[in-house]
């Protein structure tokens, strides 16, 4: 065949062109919207303490539980997250207090046993009630590990099941019987619970007079603040990149090998601390919001109700998150109310706004295998009492804001090692300036 050829073929002419060629490509990057919206600030000695004004705690967390088969407990230290037994510290009043808890399994729409106290080991129920209107209406959603009801008061309101559940109810017979036979019991739901006068957040009340006349006495005061502020550290993200003096000697061209390696690095390096933002246990936003600012959709998938319930409950809110399957979720609800959300441009982005509030899509909110997540919403910035992100720059051998490459040397082995070092971490300064709202189906 290549005796027909009148002139150089295009394949043996490649043997002598220079290819033209892009840099390495990565499909671990995405938008990284949460690193380019929040406004971090300088954790100077890698520590930065949230101050707060004083704030009397109640007690008002989530309940764990332990389970064999199909049999489920509560654990009896943990009812100490119940509003009247904070600090309560007697084991043994507290053992046969979760002993006298009866496990009932309901169906969807069952209604909720009547008792002193119902706790929620798994699904989700709706507290129900009358309107001011004198129809039936749903006062909210809760879901593992809340509770209706407490010792103090009537006892739990009515309740039905969204989901099947899993409930553990106390009797008020059970819970008369338990006070009337321990002494301890009896003694710490007597004595008050609030160490001061406060205003609806909890917060230590400031006294002062307004609309007097004449020379009356004015009150006193001062501006008590929190005496244990939480302190977040600054955490780390670290890897060592080995690049051999071979490569980097005669391979260097026309890409230099070793920054294009040190390019991918940083980049998957700051994927990682995007993700622990949002996941980490510490200081993770998922599991930093405050049970409060904690919401149940009410029918499973995210709907224009529930975008108005979080943004309802703060002030004044500048983002949401979701991952692009709840975003697509949300759409479809939308669209099956033909209501069509207004688009707008954040990051050189076109994402979809609520109220005027852009939804952030990431692919780091994780999805359960069952299909839920989460969307989360937050206000930014020192100026608003919002959530910051924390890093520490000016680090030596600094290649970019945050991101020190130290070269560690040349072994034996010709390899050339770089210690490429981050440091990050995120601090919500009121608990209302971050909301999430769980168990999304996508």
């Amino acid at each position: 065949m290549t005796d027909n050829l009148l002139s150089l073929s295009t394949a043996a002419a490649r043997k002598l062109a220079t290819t033209s060629k892009s840099v390495p490509q990565m499909r671990e990057i995405t938008p990284r919207h949460l690193l380019h919206v929040l406004p971090f600030e300088e954790a100077v000695g890698g520590v930065y303490r949230v101050n707060r004004r004083l704030t009397y705690t109640i007690g008002d967390g989530r309940v764990s539980f332990t389970s064999v088969g199909a049999a489920v407990q509560v654990i009896p230290a943990e009812l100490c997250e119940l509003p009247s037994l904070h600090d309560f510290d007697d084991e043994e009043a507290l053992g046969e207090l979760a002993a006298r808890f009866v496990q009932h399994d309901l169906d969807e729409g069952a209604d909720v046993p009547d008792g002193q106290i119902v706790l929620v080991a798994h699904g989700k129920i709706a507290k129900t009630g009358i309107s001011g209107y004198g129809r039936a209406a749903v006062l909210g959603m809760l879901a593992d590990g809340d509770h209706l009801g407490d010792l103090t008061g009537e006892g739990a309101q009515p309740a039905r099941a969204v989901t099947a559940c899993t409930v553990l109810v106390l009797s008020r017979q059970d819970a008369d019987r338990l006070r009337e036979r321990s002494e301890s019991l009896r003694a710490h739901l007597e004595r008050p619970v609030r160490t001061g006068p406060s205003n609806k957040h909890g917060e230590a009340e400031i006294a002062m007079a307004a609309g007097h006349s004449g020379e009356p006495n004015l009150p006193g005061t001062f501006v008590d603040y929190d005496r244990g502020p939480r302190e977040f550290e600054l955490s780390v993200a670290q890897t060592v990149l080995r690049v051999h003096t071979r490569v980097a000697d005669l391979y260097n061209g026309p890409m230099d090998q070793t920054q294009q390696q040190l390019r991918l690095t940083i980049e998957a390096l700051r994927e990682r601390e995007e993700d622990e933002l949002f996941n980490n246990r510490e200081f993770g936003l998922l599991h930093n919001a405050d049970l409060k600012q904690r919401f149940q959709t009410r029918s499973g998938p995210p709907t224009p109700d529930d975008m108005d319930e979080l943004l309802s409950r703060r002030r004044s809110s500048h983002y949401f998150f979701a991952h692009p399957r709840a975003i697509a979720a949300l759409g479809r609800q939308c669209t099956a109310r033909r209501i069509l959300p207004d688009v707008g441009e954040v990051n050189g982005a076109r994402v979809m706004l609520w109220r005027g509030v852009p939804i952030l899509p990431s692919d780091k909110i994780p999805v359960t295998e069952s299909g839920l997540s989460s969307i989360v919403v937050m206000r930014t910035g020192t100026e608003k009492q919002g959530v910051i992100g924390l890093t520490r720059t000016g680090l030596p051998d600094e290649c970019e804001p945050g991101v020190s490459v130290r070269k560690l040397g040349i072994d034996d082995k010709a390899i050339t090692r770089y210690l490429v070092t981050t440091y990050y971490s995120a601090a919500v300064l009121v608990p209302d300036a971050l909301g999430v709202l769980e168990n999304v189906e996508v």
